[in-house]
């Protein structure tokens, strides 16, 4: 991943912070946050994302909205920032898949040879 573009600008009680990670951009309003601790925030959920996706670019964030959604829920709860250890974060993530994998019902093929197995007499 190249290393992004760091833009910071105040207006009266308002920071602008904007972050660009090769095709990637962030941008962030706040009036009260220290602009390093958003700028780790954007850090800690890029190098998330990166590892989720293994070199995320937009089309990762637009048809996978829902796990992206997942991993800042993981980091932010309430506006507050409760998660920035990229290892805690990935750990809930890998969870949360074997346990969707776990719960999900059985595939359509599965269910297909289930039933033709039963059909044949096969095993």
């Amino acid at each position: 991943m190249r290393r992004g573009s760091v833009a910071v600008r105040r207006a009266i009680h308002v920071i602008f912070i904007s972050r660009q990670y090769a095709t990637l951009f962030f941008f962030i309003v706040d009036e009260s946050e220290s602009e390093l601790g958003i700028l780790d925030l954007i850090q800690v959920f890029v190098e998330t994302l990166d590892r989720c996706f293994e070199n995320v670019c937009e089309l990762d964030i637009i048809f996978n909205m829902e796990r992206v959604s997942f991993v800042l829920d993981e980091i932010v709860v309430g506006g507050c920032v409760l998660e920035t250890s990229m290892a805690d974060i990935l750990a809930q993530i890998d969870a949360h898949r074997r346990k969707e994998v776990e719960e999900a019902p059985p595939s359509v093929a599965s269910v297909a040879a289930s039933m033709y197995n039963r059909a044949t007499g096969g095993s």
